[in-house]
Order: C-alpha cells, then sequence, then structure tokens
C-alpha cells in the first residue's frame, strides 16, 4: 500500500520588489557509444493486514538493479484459496492460484535504486501463508534483507535523573536472515553518546544536561542493516527530585484513581514525601498515601497516592507532592463524569503530548512538527514546525480547558504563538512605508523550478489594497498580526531569525523563522532550498538567496513572512470553542483577551481572500488585458494558500508589499471560522468592514463546497484567478465559479494537492462543526452526501482494525456555477487508489462523523466514529502517544538534485555549498548525524524503503481532541 505522503502544501512567497533574469534549460549531455543493458534485478517486500476472512496485501518492488525498469509485470502465487477482491497502484488479475500485476500508467518506470508500491484486498479461509516467489517481467526477485528490531530497554519513559548521577542505558536487538548485530549506538536526540559492540548492550551516561532528554538506540547487523528504537524521554533534574508516574490523572465522580512515586536517586536517609492539594477542585482528595516514607533500600520502589472523586464535582485540581531536598512533583487530577471514559483517554493522551520528557516541545514551549528529526514533508526536519503545529496547541488546549476548567494552558498557548510564530514590530519594521495603491510589483509564476529567477514586470497594473485603511485605523499600527507559516525551532539550518533578530547566526539558540517553496506548482519539497526569512546578505550568495528567485542588477536587504491561512482560521476556530466552553462554566472572562486577539487576527486574515496583485475576480486572462481591482472587486471571498508581505530592512530608505493569493483549495476553507467571525459577538473584528467580509465569505465558501462536490460526494480541488499562476489563457471548455477556473491541483503538483484524504476530513471536520453549531441546510446537504461517500469506502474490521481512504484520484470537472440552480456534476468524478490506516487523518475523519452524527441523528456515523477511536487506542499505542509504521518510498529523493543556476555560488550558514551540483542531502549536512540516517543510506544504497513510526505533534493533537469531541457530543 502506498502511504500517505502528508506533505502539506508548498507556501510560496514573492518578493514582488525586485526584478529577474529567467535562465534557459541546461543542454544534456549525450554519448555516442550504445550502452550494454544490465540484467534486470529486484526485490519485493510483502506485508498483510489479516482479519481472518481477508487481508490486505501491501508489496514494495525495489530495483536492485543499474538500469531503469521501464514497465513492469509482478507475479507470484498463493498456496491457499485466496481471491483477489481489487487492487490499487497497478492493474491486478488472478489465474487460479498465480497473481499478476501490471503497472499503472504513473509508475511504469522504476529508477536503479527507487521503489513502487502496490497492494491488493483478499478474502480466504483456512491458512493465508504469504507467497515466496516473486518475479518480475520473468525475472526472479529475492526477498529484500529486513533491518534488526531495536529497543530500548533501560531507562524507563518519563524516568527523572539527578545531575550528574549515572543515566543507565540498555538495549536489546534482534537481527533478521540469519544475520548478527554487531553494535549498538545510543544517542541523545542526535547526539551519539556511546557505542557497545557486543551483548549485553549497556552504557553509562553521566554527563546528560539539565532538562529533557530523548533518549534512542540503533542496532547495526552483519548484513549493513540498520534501525533505531522509538525514542525514550527522561528529564535531569539539578538535585533529587520526587518522581511521579504521570503529569495528569482521570477520576471519574465517586471512584478512585493513583499515581504512584518513587525518587529520583538513593537518599543516604529516610525521606518522606508527602502529598497535598494545593488548588483546585475541592471535589477531590488524597485518601491514600498522602505521606509516604522512602529508605536507602526502597527508593526506587514506587509507592502508591490514592486520589477520590467526591460523587457530584468537576474540574482539575493541582497536587504536590514533596520532600525536603527534593525537586517536587505535580500531578493534575480531573474529576470526569462517571460516563466520560473518553475524557479520560483525552486526559492520558494529553499527558503524553504536554510530559517534556515526551519530546513534542522544545525548551520555549514550541511544538515540533514530530518528535523524530528525520522527516520530510511540508517541513523538512521534524524538529521545524510550522503555524499548523501552533494551531493545534490552541485547540488541544481548549479542550483541556473544557474539561478541567483550567484556562491559563490556552492562555500561554496564545501567548507563546504571539511572542514566537507572529512576526514582531523589529520582524517587519518598514509598514509604514507600504502604499495601498500599489501593493506589490507583479510577477509570473513558473512552471518549474529550473525556469527560475522570474523576472517582474512593472508594466503589469496591479490593484489596491481596499483593506489596509481600515486595519491601520482599527488597530493602530501599520504592523500585520498573522502567523508566519515554518520555524527552524532548534535553529538547525542556523539562521538565526530568531523573533526581532536578523541572521543572527548559528550560535544564536532558540526558534528562527525560515522558508522553502518559492519556485512554482512543480517544486516539491525535495527541490527548495531552504533560506532565512529576513535576508541581510550574510549567507546565500552575494545577495543573499534573493536571486535565486528574482534577477535584478541590484538588490536590497528585506525581510519576507507568508501566512498559512488555513492555520490562522484554525486559530479562531479554537479561540471560538475556548470562549463557548469558558461561558459554559462562567469563565468566559478567562480568556477574553486571548479571544479577542484572534477577532484581530481573524480580520488580518481578510487578506487571503485576495487575488494575489489585487486584480478583478472572474475571468482573469491575461496580466495586461486582466483589469486591476478596484477595491472588494479584486475579492474571491474565499480563504486562499496563502497572503504574504515584506519590506526592506533599511528603515531610513524602506519600502514594503504584501500580496493575496489567487489560488483557493476547498481543503483550505473554514466554516466555522466564518461563522464566527461574523456572527459571533465576542469574535467581531474591530475594522469597518471586517464583519461583512466574513459573513460573505460564509455564504461563498459553502457555495464553494458545493460546486466541488463530486458525483460521489467527495470535494474537488478548487479554483484559480489566475491560471498558471500568470494570469494564463486556461483550457477551452474549464468550468468557473463567480469566473474563477476550476482547478484539480491548485497551488501544487508534486504530490498532487488533492490527492490527500486528509484534506477531506480536515474540510469536511470544519462544515460539521458549523452544521452542528447550526443546523444551517447547506452544511448538512454537503455532509450528508460526504458522509455516506466516506462511510461507503471506509472498512472496520472484525479485530477493531480499520481502513480509510488515502490516496484520492479524479477526472472531469464540476459544472460552472449557477448559484440560483447548481447543477448536479455529473461529470466530476472521484476513486480511491489506496487505503491506510493512518490515525491522524482518522482521527480528523472520526470527529467528522461525530458532529455531524450529534446533529443529524446518523447511527453509521455515530457507531464508525466510535470504531476508529476504539481501534486506534486499542492497536496503536505507545509509550509517546498513538501511531503506526510507514513505508517511505519517497526517501529514496534525499539524492535528488536542486535546481541551482550555474552562476549562483553560495553557502549554508554551516558551510554547506549551494551550486549547480547541490542535492537535498547536500543542502541539508545535518541529517548525517541523525541516528535514523543509516536507514536512508542503505535505502539510496538500493535496500528497502525505511519504515518510521512518527508522532507528528498535529496528528497526537487530533487523536486526543478527537476523544474530547465523542465525550462531549456522542458519549
Amino acid at each position: 500500500m502506498k502511504p500517505s505522503r502528508r506533505r502539506r502544501g508548498a507556501r510560496r512567497l514573492w518578493t514582488a520588489a525586485l526584478a529577474a533574469l529567467a535562465l534557459p534549460l541546461a543542454m544534456l549531455s549525450t554519448s555516442t557509444t550504445p550502452a550494454q543493458a544490465a540484467a534486470l534485478a529486484c526485490s519485493v517486500d510483502y506485508k498483510t493486514n489479516d482479519w481472518g476472512s481477508g487481508f490486505t496485501a501491501d508489496l514494495t518492488l525495489t530495483n536492485r538493479g543499474t538500469d531503469p525498469i521501464s514497465g513492469w509485470a509482478l507475479t507470484y502465487s498463493y498456496a491457499g484459496n485466496q481471491k483477489l477482491s481489487n487492487g490499487w497502484n497497478g492493474s491486478w488479475s488472478q489465474s487460479g492460484q498465480q497473481i499478476t500485476v501490471n503497472n499503472a500508467s504513473y509508475n511504469g518506470t522504476i529508477a536503479p535504486g527507487a521503489a513502487v508500491g502496490t497492494g491488493a484486498q483478499f478474502t480466504y479461509s483456512g491458512t493465508n501463508a504469504a507467497p515466496t516467489g516473486f518475479a518480475v517481467n520473468g525475472t526472479p526477485c529475492v526477498g529484500a534483507h529486513q533491518p534488526p528490531v531495536t529497543v530500548l530497554t533501560s531507562p524507563a519513559a518519563g524516568a527523572v535523573y539527578t545531575q550528574g548521577a549515572a543515566v543507565p542505558l540498555a538495549a536489546t536487538a534482534a537481527a533478521a536472515d540469519n544475520a548478527t548485530i554487531t553494535k549498538i549506538e545510543f544517542y541523545d536526540d542526535t547526539t551519539l553518546l556511546g557505542t557497545d559492540t557486543s551483548a549485553p548492550y549497556t552504557l553509562s551516561a553521566s554527563g546528560l544536561s539539565v532538562g529533557n532528554h530523548s533518549l534512542v538506540a540503533k542496532a547495526y547487523d552483519s548484513l549493513g542493516a540498520s534501525a533505531s528504537s522509538t525514542p525514550v524521554g527522561i528529564t535531569v533534574a539539578s538535585g533529587p527530585a520526587v518522581v511521579a508516574s504521570t503529569t495528569q490523572l482521570a477520576v471519574q465522580q465517586g471512584k478512585t484513581g493513583t499515581f504512584t512515586l518513587k525518587l529520583s536517586t538513593q537518599p543516604s536517609a529516610n525521606v518522606t514525601v508527602t502529598t497535598a492539594r494545593t488548588g483546585g477542585n475541592t471535589g477531590l482528595t488524597v485518601t491514600g498515601g498522602a505521606s509516604l516514607t522512602f529508605t536507602p533500600s526502597n527508593w526506587n520502589t514506587a509507592q502508591n497516592v490514592t486520589i477520590t472523586a467526591n460523587a457530584s464535582g468537576t474540574g482539575a485540581a493541582t497536587f504536590e507532592s514533596t520532600a525536603t531536598g527534593h525537586t517536587k512533583a505535580t500531578v493534575t487530577a480531573t474529576e470526569i463524569a462517571g460516563t466520560k471514559a473518553y475524557d479520560a483517554r483525552f486526559l492520558d493522551l494529553y499527558g503524553k503530548i504536554t510530559n517534556p520528557a515526551n519530546g513534542y516541545f522544545s525548551p520555549e514551549g514550541i511544538p515540533y512538527h514530530s518528535v523524530e528529526t528525520l522527516i520530510v514533508e511540508a517541513p523538512d526536519q521534524g524538529h521545524e514546525t510550522t503555524s499548523e503545529a501552533y494551531s493545534y496547541l490552541l485547540w488541544l488546549q481548549a479542550m483541556y480547558g473544557k474539561i478541567t476548567g483550567d484556562w491559563t494552558k490556552f492562555n500561554g498557548a496564545w501567548d507563546i504563538m504571539e511572542k514566537y510564530m507572529i512576526p514582531t514590530h523589529a520582524d517587519q519594521p518598514t509598514n509604514s512605508f507600504y502604499n495601498a495603491s500599489k501593493p506589490a510589483t507583479y510577477a509570473p509564476e513558473l512552471d518549474t523550478p529550473n525556469e527560475y529567477p522570474a523576472k517582474l514586470d512593472t508594466g503589469v497594473s496591479v490593484g489596491s489594497d481596499p483593506i489596509a485603511g481600515e486595519l491601520k485605523s482599527a488597530y493602530g499600527t501599520d504592523d500585520v498580526y498573522g502567523m508566519h507559516w515554518l520555524q527552524d525551532v532548534d535553529n538547525t539550518y542556523g539562521y538565526g531569525n530568531a523573533p526581532g533578530k536578523c541572521e543572527a547566526g548559528p550560535a544564536d539558540t532558540g526558534p528562527s523563522y525560515i522558508n522553502t517553496f518559492q519556485r512554482g506548482a512543480q517544486e516539491s519539497v525535495w527541490e527548495t532550498v531552504p533560506q532565512p526569512t529576513c535576508d541581510a546578505f550574510k549567507y546565500g550568495g552575494k545577495n543573499g538567496y534573493l536571486d535565486l528567485f528574482t534577477g535584478d542588477a541590484s538588490y536590497a536587504k528585506q525581510w519576507k513572512f507568508t501566512n498559512a491561512p488555513d492555520a490562522d482560521a484554525r486559530a479562531v476556530q479554537a479561540a471560538y470553542w475556548a470562549d463557548i466552553w469558558a461561558k459554559a462554566q462562567g469563565k468566559g472572562g478567562d480568556v477574553s483577551a486571548a479571544v479577542g486577539k484572534a477577532a484581530k487576527m481573524g480580520d488580518y486574515l481578510r487578506y487571503a481572500m485576495y487575488d494575489k496583485y489585487f486584480k478583478k475576480v472572474g475571468n482573469c486572462v491575461g496580466p495586461t488585458a486582466c483589469p486591476a481591482g478596484t477595491g472588494k472587486d479584486a475579492s474571491h471571498y474565499l480563504l486562499s494558500w496563502y497572503y504574504a508581505w515584506g519590506g526592506a530592512t533599511d528603515t531610513s530608505a524602506g519600502w514594503a508589499w504584501r500580496i493575496g493569493s489567487s489560488h483557493t483549495h476547498g481543503g483550505y476553507q473554514n466554516p466555522l471560522a466564518a461563522y464566527a467571525l461574523s456572527s459571533y459577538a465576542d469574535l467581531k473584528p474591530k475594522s469597518a468592514t471586517g464583519q461583512a467580509d466574513w459573513a460573505k465569505s460564509l455564504t461563498r465558501q459553502m457555495e464553494f463546497y458545493r460546486w466541488l462536490q463530486s458525483s460521489e460526494g467527495a470535494i474537488a480541488g478548487g479554483a484559480t484567478n489566475s491560471w498558471a499562476g500568470r494570469y494564463a489563457t486556461p483550457p477551452a471548455g474549464t468550468s468557473t465559479f463567480y469566473g474563477m477556473y476550476y482547478d484539480q491541483q491548485p497551488v501544487y503538483h508534486d504530490p498532487p494537492s488533492n490527492q490527500w484524504f486528509g484534506f477531506q476530513a480536515w474540510s469536511m471536520e470544519r462544515v460539521a462543526e458549523y452544521y452542528q453549531q447550526t443546523g444551517n441546510a447547506s452544511a448538512k446537504a454537503v455532509l450528508d452526501k460526504w458522509v455516506d461517500w466516506a462511510l461507503s469506502k471506509t472498512t472496520i474490521n472484525p479485530d477493531g482494525t480499520f481502513r480509510i481512504p488515502s490516496t484520492l484520484q479524479w477526472s472531469g470537472q464540476p459544472d460552472t456555477w449557477n448559484a440560483s440552480s447548481p447543477g448536479a456534476n455529473n461529470g466530476l468524478h472521484v476513486t480511491v487508489a489506496d487505503y491506510t490506516d493512518d490515525v491522524g487523518v482518522a482521527a480528523a475523519y472520526a470527529k467528522t462523523l461525530t458532529y455531524y452524527a450529534a446533529k443529524s441523528g446518523d447511527t453509521e456515523a455515530k457507531t464508525t466514529a466510535k470504531a476508529l477511536l476504539d481501534g486506534m487506542w486499542t492497536h496503536n499505542q505507545d509509550a509517546l502517544g498513538i501511531a503506526v509504521p510507514e513505508t517511505r518510498a519517497d526517501y529514496n529523493r534525499f539524492d535528488d538534485g536542486v535546481y541551482v543556476p550555474s552562476g549562483f555560488s553560495g553557502k549554508m550558514p554551516n558551510g554547506d555549498t549551494i551550486s549547480s551540483s547541490s542535492t537535498f542531502a547536500s543542502l541539508r549536512s545535518f541529517y548525517k548525524n541523525d541516528p535514523a540516517w543509516s536507514k536512508i543510506e542503505s535505502y539510496l544504497a538500493g535496500g528497502a524503503a525505511p519504515v518510521f513510526t512518527y508522532h507528528r505533534f498535529w496528528a497526537q493533537a487530533d487523536i486526543a481532541m478527537a476523544m474530547g469531541s465523542y465525550a462531549e457530543l456522542l458519549e
């Protein structure tokens, strides 16, 4: 099965004040000597998900030869009565016991060392033995060598050690295919602590600094394969500490809950630990273990503390366990209703996410994209973060406030976001020079990265910005209040663009603003050149990074930021729920300040409603022919892919610019946020026309969903006011929505932007919230059809595991929009190419079904939501959260070339060369120090596609919130 790639979309920023020079394509060298084709060599990995009477088979075919495989037919046979039901990523057929899979049109060529995935579903009875013989184009394939299984057995997750004390590391490993383990390396995040070459594999680490540490064991075998363990989080304290087994405890009304205590280090004499409630819900009391004695012999033996809840209270209380000379342990216990098992699940997972030792957060409290560092999606490293992650943190803390009554964490999350992800005045110092009548200079978007830099054209008219003046009048500032989309949290690249700093350098600590995507719809994350948001020419080439994207006779040092509208809208959505839930508790005043800031953010978010260059929306063809907008006629009233703003760093001779985006995606719309900003008093924007704009946006978004809904029920890609990003002429017959042209894959094409089912679940969840809150008939109509389609493509297996759609394929187009008589879209179709057990997407999908079922009473939606949540809770838990293994065949692209013009020469902050020979990996040499790097090396050398188990922050938050939503609405 092909894994969900989850590569969030490209946030493209155009610096719109510089000129550019397009360069020709490089000439390809040719040879007059014919090459001798090498023999075909291949391997096949075969995995199943078996539920007793049927199974899915996932096959990864890897080219082990030195020549490409051009067209392939994979054959193998079963020994039993397995019967083919359907297949994906290839044309499947069966004759007797033999299976044949022919390549699909899009995966017929397999480069040397590359792999393709294909899969199918079968029924059977009796036994289901795996096939042993595979062949491609008649050539037998070998089985791929499997990497070792590695487990870090010590220390225990969440353990606390005293600074200077030895931390005992131990690991076990098992090798496959008669190989032997040759060594195990122990890492603290990406820092190698030491190596052991013989069993038992141990290491004593005594130099760990005070703070939280993520420890990993990595085993190597005699055949060259290696694999890392799941990270284990520990804490090193400055002195002796009391250690609690958890930070969060759920206690049902009238019942008890327990946690355990022990000491971090052996004392010289007896130590008494007392536990008492220090604040919060008085219905929770300590009824056992209030005073515990630890001796020099039992100091490391856990002892119980019992918390008892009364029969009627709700909410959280803080319990502190203290001892003389020891750092205290704090546990938050929350009293929940006796029937709220899913609230208890929320708190359990919340505790894992927020436990500092588990590695989800930086020392500043910023959520990383993932616990794991080696991950490439839209962020190109796991310890970057996105505005998306910040918005999920807000939403997670809002639900925590709903369950516990504690709103300090929600307010704290807003403060962290405002401090680190919303540019300060020092980051955007020249907005006062912005001329709303001339927002930016036009530059075309080009099809491929190697067509850049792009030349700006001052001869193309641009429209006027109609909201800049009213925003300044409302908020008394020229600065923009919106999140930038991407942040290098640990300053791994070394730009040092911390808030208020410009290229402070590798020695700077803390978060650094960066950007990546900048060169057209075909630029994937694998083809990007990372760059700082404040370019002072300290790194890169002689003009920093600017002349990679635009070209001019001279350059000015400048700052530039790009906003991801879906994240800011999600922040507004979270604030809406925080206000609703806090008011229900009589605590509306606790969140009023943050909610007011959310209204302000929503006011600025209207920049996402405008054409990129404020041109008139509708039938906009030709850069010069398409007229400039004169106000609100430049607004499409939808949430587009981005808005961006920038300017000079020189405050004495400054300039500034702002742009919107012409491209709108169905997956980015948020009718709940539009409803809140237009109809909910506490979130009313201060500007003169903000509320009215969001009211119109709400109507327009619901129409957009209806226009994009396929015959089957899924929501298609979107629309653009600028075909190909340069106001080109679309193909004849392209349907329109208020004059905007239908685009199956708006914004980015590698991979196609609307093939991921996650966009369906994310977007429909917002529609379902809007429907649950208002009963809106248009929302219900869209959901009725979408839910029927999604349920028909969902499988709940007898053992509780599940399969949901993963990759979607599209054909046809919607009917041209007629608001008074919408078409049936009989020519717009979707098929499901493959399926997944992705837990993050399943959580968003379960939330959609939960909100829909709560309002509509749909029984199947309710039972499926419960089954998805129960399935992942039963089958996919680990020490860090809920996650499933993923095969990442796309990681063969680490060696992909990154286009750099032949005349460009520069350096990354760490000294990595930027030149026409650069690759994705050569611009990111830090990856070679990652404990998981050997997986990539093995794969690039012809090994099997690597398997990772990722703990993405957004996914864990979404799973927790799905549990909380189910508890609130359906339990």
